[in-house]
């Protein structure tokens, strides 16, 4: 059976939009989202179908403005600590215990063992949690660092290690450490500008406060 490149377009754009519905993150719906509503637009006026062209074409400039917006848009970003025996913090680990486990190699928490641990607020939606633990005296283990899967875009990241660094100075610290295994985890490490290193002879990644 002969497929010309015209059909061939059709099935990527279709493929595109599907993967776009799949995304938990709202952004990277928009994104992929963009770049299939295009496809299909292109590939509507290619084949002389008009509606479809015109529909798409207007698909993708809803998810242009909605991007716009999104980036230029201020949010706002706080710290909440979190407080020993907290049944939210219990509650919270518990709800999003999948999600956790992709990117953290423990499962289990003790915040009396912690020397840093707080809830990262987005617009007052918490988002994230972060909690680390003494390594050495200048150095601060990064025992979890979990955002819910709507606000994976690195923002609540540079939130917490650009604009936050004092927060970690005045402990004390100048350095995290992480000991990640996970593809995920380390993938955002890297991002966030951690160098793979070596540690007791194991791997890990590291960065300066």
């Amino acid at each position: 059976m002969h497929i010309n490149w015209l059909e061939w377009l059709g099935y990527l754009a279709s493929v595109v939009v599907l993967i776009s519905l799949l995304m938990s993150s709202i952004i990277k719906l928009r994104w992929i989202n963009l770049v299939g509503s295009s496809l299909f637009s292109l590939y509507g006026f290619l084949i002389g179908a008009l509606p479809v062209g015109f529909m798409n074409f207007g698909i993708a400039l809803i998810n242009v403005y909605y991007l716009v917006k999104m980036y230029n848009s201020k949010e706002y970003f706080e710290i909440l600590p979190v407080v020993e025996k907290s049944k939210y913090l219990n509650h919270y680990l518990d709800f999003y215990k999948d999600e956790i486990e992709k990117y953290s190699d423990k499962i289990e928490f003790k915040i009396n063992a912690s020397d840093v641990c707080f809830f990262i607020l987005r617009n007052m939606v918490p988002a994230g949690i972060f909690l680390a633990s003494h390594y050495d005296a200048n150095t601060l283990n990064i025992e979890l660092d979990f955002v819910i899967p709507e606000y994976r875009d690195f923002k609540i990241g540079k939130f917490v290690f650009e604009d936050n660094k004092k927060l970690f100075k005045d402990k004390g610290y100048s350095n995290f450490i992480s000991f990640s295994t996970k593809k995920e985890h380390i993938m955002y490490l890297k991002k966030m500008g951690f160098i793979e290193s070596i540690e007791n002879r194991r791997k890990c990644y590291k960065k300066s406060i």
